[in-house]
């Protein structure tokens, strides 16, 4: 069920694509227009155009792992039920503001979706070994040059 002043049904009817193979179901997100703040003059009192997106995290069908990384990814915009809430007011139309936040969405969700190159552990070559001890060994000689021998002065 749509909440009122939200037409998802005809604007969100097909899944939403992020990647080849990760696709936003529509009835997984939710949008209510609010009264936007800053300008816009007396229609900024008038006219709910900023929209307030809701994405359920928690009942959402992406794989594990994905929604494992979406969570820092969403920080203070996850609430404790496991919904990320978006917020655009950037433009002084609904449809513009309700674009906004669902782009805003899928760029998150695609940057959960990247999955982190694993390290692949190294050794140190040993000319970058020798290198190392050489450098210990001169500033060795340095911080013994510093120290005051009793006698010499």
């Amino acid at each position: 069920m749509t909440p009122p002043g939200c037409d998802n049904a005809r604007i969100m009817a097909d899944p939403i694509p992020v990647t080849r193979s990760i696709a936003l179901n529509p009835d997984d997100i939710t949008c209510t227009f609010v009264r936007a703040s800053g300008p816009g003059g007396q229609n900024v009192n008038k006219v709910s155009t900023a929209c307030e997106l809701r994405f359920n995290l928690a009942a959402a069908a992406l794989p594990p792992d994905v929604k494992e990384r979406l969570v820092p990814l969403a920080g203070s915009r996850l609430t404790k039920d496991g919904v990320i809430v978006i917020q655009a007011d950037r433009f002084r139309s609904q449809d513009m503001n309700r674009e906004d936040a669902l782009s805003r969405l899928v760029e998150m969700v695609g940057k959960a979706a990247v999955r982190p190159k694993r390290r692949i552990a190294t050794k140190p070559t040993r000319a970058s070994k020798e290198r190392r001890l050489e450098g210990k060994q001169k500033r060795s000689g340095v911080k013994k040059m510093r120290q005051g021998r009793p006698g010499m002065e």
